[in-house]
């Protein structure tokens, strides 16, 4: 039985140390774009719009 709890007890680790490969997967192409500076700034304005239109999206669903 003690088994099943150190297996139990290790999923949340498991979970952290997936969610946080996953991410760093994701942005990994990312990072490559800000080395060049004409990407970097498509970049930087298209995370900016981006962020601006969600920011509008949730405040029109939640009717603040």
């Amino acid at each position: 039985m003690s088994d099943f709890w150190n297996n139990i007890s290790r999923y949340p680790r498991f979970f952290i140390s997936s969610m946080v490969g996953l991410i760093l997967v994701i942005l990994a192409p990312l990072k490559n774009l800000l080395k060049v500076p004409k990407l970097r700034i498509i970049l930087i304005v298209s995370v900016i719009i981006f962020l601006t239109l969600l920011y509008f999206v949730l405040r029109g669903m939640t009717g603040i």
